[in-house]
């Protein structure tokens, strides 16, 4: 399941979701991604995320089934803030489940990893000096690789 969204989440209520009443699912795996205080600047003091509806679920969709795919996950829910935040909000929430821990620990690492640099998000940081457009970075590249490799 793919969710974009302005209003913040609960992660306990994502929690239920995924897990349910399922007594099949031997762990469920849980990502939450934040806004910080800083990044490219020192001194950030609010974030905003812009997509593009329609292609950015569909992006994310495929990252999940992907997932799917590879490890052995029964459910998978990515939730995606956009709008304007502030350092300490969530943006987020990946949570993968599955019968083992390995399978949804790899898959919510790699949903996690291909998101942050395949998914159509645009960040712009705004600071005492001014706003500016993220970039791509290195270690995101680095990260997505690894899953490339196995």
């Amino acid at each position: 399941m793919i969710i974009i969204q302005q209003q913040p989440f609960d992660i306990g209520e994502l929690h239920e979701r995924v897990a349910g009443e399922s007594t099949s699912l031997g762990a469920v795996v849980s990502f939450i991604g934040r806004v910080r205080d800083f990044n490219e600047s020192p001194d950030v003091q609010a974030l905003t995320l812009e997509h593009y509806p329609g292609m950015t679920e569909k992006a994310l969709g495929s990252i999940v089934e992907q997932a799917q795919s590879r490890w052995r996950i029964e459910r998978a829910l990515v939730v995606h803030r956009i709008g304007y935040m502030v350092p300490g909000d969530n943006i987020v929430a990946v949570l993968t489940a599955s019968s083992h821990r390995q399978d949804a620990f790899d898959a919510c690492a790699f949903i996690m990893d291909y998101l942050k640099i395949r998914a159509p998000f645009w960040k712009k940081e705004h600071t005492a000096s001014g706003a500016y457009w993220v970039r791509e970075r290195g270690s995101d590249l680095a990260s997505l690789s690894r899953w490339e490799q196995t």
